[in-house]
Parts: C-alpha cells; sequence; structure tokens
C-alpha cells in the first residue's frame, strides 16, 4: 500500500543514531544519506526517510500519528525497543509485550523518537 514514509527532523544527527539503531535492531541496513541531507532506510517493501521540512519551518510530530515497524517476534520487537531507549528515544504509551483486541492478538512496542514522532514495533501473533 506504501511506498514510502517521510518524517520530519530537527537534529538530524540525533534522529539518524535514533533510526540506525532502532532499525538496525530489526536487520534494516544503515542508511543512506542524500546530497541534500536526508536519510533514507530501504528495503525490499518500502522506504523510510528523514528530512529537515523543505519549507524551512521546524519540524514536528503529528499528535495522534503512529509509524509502525513490522518485527518477527517479541524478542526482536524487545531488542528494537532498547535500542531506541538507548539511543535518545522515550518509551511511551504501555510497557512492550503482547495485547489482545478486536484487531487480534499482537506484539507492541511504543517509542517517541529525538524528534517527538510516536513510532511503533508490532508482531501478529498467529
Amino acid at each position: 500500500m506504501f511506498s514510502h514514509v517521510m518524517i520530519g527532523a530537527n537534529d538530524m544527527n540525533a534522529s539518524k543514531k535514533f533510526y540506525d539503531a532502532v532499525l538496525g535492531a530489526i536487520g534494516i541496513p544503515a542508511a543512506v544519506t542524500d546530497d541534500k541531507g536526508r536519510v533514507f532506510y530501504m528495503t525490499k517493501t518500502g522506504v523510510f526517510g528523514i528530512t529537515k521540512p523543505i519549507n524551512g519551518e521546524p519540524a514536528c510530530h503529528a499528535n495522534g500519528g503512529t509509524i509502525g515497524f513490522a518485527v518477527d517476534s517479541p524478542e526482536a520487537g524487545d531488542a528494537w525497543h532498547a535500542a531506541g531507549v538507548a539511543n535518545g528515544g522515550t518509551t511511551c504509551e504501555d510497557p512492550p509485550g503482547i495485547r489482545e483486541g478486536g484487531m487480534g492478538k499482537m506484539y507492541l512496542a511504543y517509542l517517541r523518537d529525538p524528534a517527538g514522532n510516536k513510532i511503533c514495533a508490532l508482531k501478529r501473533m498467529g
């Protein structure tokens, strides 16, 4: 459904360090930085990018927005979460773990990145 997701950041170095760690924890290669200073993580299923806003205004997070990253197991999600906390992220929502609800049984872990964006690791539990 999606080709890419792009988020804004004010401190590109802090954001790159954070995402290199959390995405590296789930097997995604380190970012590629283009000639405009934008950072891209590329996989066979899509691209995740970080940029300073092109309009020159400060980056801000989406209130109510969440970007979810698929993980292969709860253990991978725990590693993702730990890498994020160790690299400038802050935990948010409930602690990482398995939850049941209207969408079925899922492992979920939530973080806020250095720019305040809310991200999630998710594994649907068959």
